[in-house]
């Protein structure tokens, strides 16, 4: 009797530390994926600026910026990866244009604003490897036993790595 009951008890305190494992990480990929949310934010801020700066050497369409603007004013409500991607899409159609203008590319204001996209870029590069890094680590948990049996108990899923489009990389859907 108190051998079932000392196996009863270190199978509760088992559950309840993987249980609590699997919280920290989810908890970590939340603040990981806010961490790329925030530079997003400051990218797609900068949209704007740049616009501004091109169409005065550029005739830009006004359906592109009319589509950015939307873009973005949907990802302030709602952030989410995929009007992420639709904006990264449009932005680098945006640095397309550029490349036929070298004046543009020579001008002070364009320089600066390209120099803060460039550290804004390289930040968001090393927040979304920080996000992969804690998301691997997550679905792993889940996924292995015994935890992946405690996960579905909970109903733990597993989530999505962060691949901008147009990247080399595979995306991967889960």
């Amino acid at each position: 009797m108190k051998i079932a009951i000392i196996i009863i008890v270190v199978l509760i305190i088992a559950v309840i530390w993987v249980y609590n494992s699997i919280i920290n990480l989810r908890n970590n990929v939340n603040k990981s994926k806010s961490g790329i949310d925030v530079y997003l934010q400051q990218r797609f801020d900068l949209i704007p600026n740049l616009i501004e700066v091109t169409k005065a050497y550029a005739n830009y369409e006004n359906e592109v910026l009319e589509k950015i603007t939307n873009l973005r004013k949907k990802y302030k409500e709602k952030p989410d990866f995929e009007i992420g991607n639709e904006l990264n899409y449009e932005f680098n159609n945006i640095m397309a244009v550029v490349e036929n203008y070298p004046e543009l590319k020579a001008s002070e204001q364009f320089l600066k604003l390209q120099k803060t996209l460039i550290k804004i870029e390289s930040q968001l590069q090393a927040a979304r490897r920080i996000y992969n890094n804690d998301v691997t680590k997550y679905n792993t948990k889940i996924t292995t036993f015994p935890n992946n049996i405690i996960a579905s108990i909970f109903n733990f899923k597993e989530m999505q790595l962060f691949v901008l489009e147009g990247e080399d990389s595979v995306k991967v859907e889960m």
